[in-house]
């Protein structure tokens, strides 16, 4: 297998735990399910960092590229949301509606970034 494609895989399966646990924080914020919650976010957020960075280094695309500093600012922001919902779960509506913006944004570009 390609190289580039494993990465494309685990990337998209990172971000797929990243997303999914997330929202399942947002409609459960017990603190029950904090520890496991964040454990499993903090692992799919890092391997989401670290193909992203892989895919960057294959295809030699520098990390200064304005869409990638857009992608890891959007990355920071998904990752720190399965946190901030267990201290302010009185707006997880408001938490909820940023986060899927940041993952438009994030897949938009995708879709447009420069070759």
């Amino acid at each position: 297998m390609d190289k580039l494609v494993f990465y494309k895989l685990l990337h998209l399966f990172a971000l797929i735990v990243l997303t999914a646990h997330t929202f399942m924080a947002f409609a459960n914020p017990d603190p029950a399910n904090r520890k496991r919650t964040l454990m499993i976010t903090g692992i799919a957020a890092l391997l989401l960092l670290v193909t992203g960075f892989g895919m960057l280094a294959i295809q030699k695309i520098p990390v200064a590229s304005g869409w990638v500093i857009v992608k890891l600012v959007c990355w920071a922001g998904v990752s720190a949301m399965s946190g901030v919902v267990y201290r302010r779960a009185h707006l997880r509506g408001l938490l909820s509606f940023v986060t899927l913006a940041l993952i438009l944004v994030a897949m938009v570009m995708v879709l447009f970034r420069p070759f």
